[in-house]
């Protein structure tokens, strides 16, 4: 038998490459969301503490671990910062207060009552600034700030909330349809100023009552909120101002 006659060594597979241990590498986009994140959640809470005036994009930064830089780069200026910040949980906060109204409308129909309308409206936020987080409580904190803010609070109140609220009125309108529209619009005005300063938490309650009430009890909060707006609605909107 010849060298050709014989059959071709057998040559082994190369063996597999070691899987790898630990996380799988993250996608750019993940790696992207995860970075904004932490800049709008670090801008969130400074913003909550400071103010808009009293916080700089560098320690916006260094709060979040980036570079300066890359906050101008995914969202240019401060206040191009503060409006991403400020509409991402409008969207949330609205979306299901209107749900829940439309919802609460739908159900109950031709008995609609102020109770039930405004605790469709207002059990939404107070839900979430008591279960969602460290996030949502900076939250509470940045809309009572900008709902009091002469310089600009008007109109980005404006711009993230009057939809949800316009919506709510339109269902008042049906409970009290003698109601004048002035009149609808100052009884939200003052239910504007409670809620954005109840879900504040700012501790004043707990001083004021020597600590017979809390701040942070946000279910008894939304409790009277409903009681005491449904009066206030009935009190400024009813026959009795004509």
């Amino acid at each position: 038998m010849t060298k050709s006659d014989l059959p071709p060594p057998q040559i082994p597979p190369s063996p597999a490459a070691p899987a790898r241990r630990g996380r799988p590498k993250k996608s750019k986009a993940s790696a992207v969301g995860e970075t904004r994140d932490a800049i709008m959640n670090a801008a969130e809470d400074l913003f909550s503490k400071h103010g808009f005036y009293g916080v700089t994009i560098r320690e916006v930064a260094r709060e979040a671990g980036v570079d300066t830089a890359l906050v101008h780069y995914y969202f240019g200026a401060k206040k191009e910062l503060f409006d991403a910040v400020f509409n991402r949980r409008a969207e949330v906060w609205n979306n299901e207060r209107v749900a829940a109204v439309d919802r609460y409308a739908e159900a109950a129909g031709d008995a609609m009552t102020l109770e039930g309308l405004l605790e469709a409206f207002l059990r939404p936020p107070f839900q979430w600034s008591l279960k969602g987080g460290p996030g949502w409580k900076h939250y509470a904190a940045l809309v009572a700030q900008t709902n009091a803010n002469p310089a600009f609070g008007g109109e980005t109140m404006a711009r993230y909330f009057d939809p949800a609220i316009r919506r709510l009125l339109e269902l008042v309108k049906r409970i009290l349809p003698e109601a004048d529209e002035a009149d609808l619009y100052w009884a939200y005005h003052n239910l504007s100023g409670a809620l954005t300063l109840t879900l504040g938490e700012t501790g004043r309650l707990d001083r004021l009552s020597g600590g017979l009430c809390r701040s942070g009890d946000l279910d008894s909060a939304c409790d009277y909120m409903v009681r005491f707006a449904a009066a206030g609605f009935r009190a400024v909107c009813g026959p009795a101002q004509r």
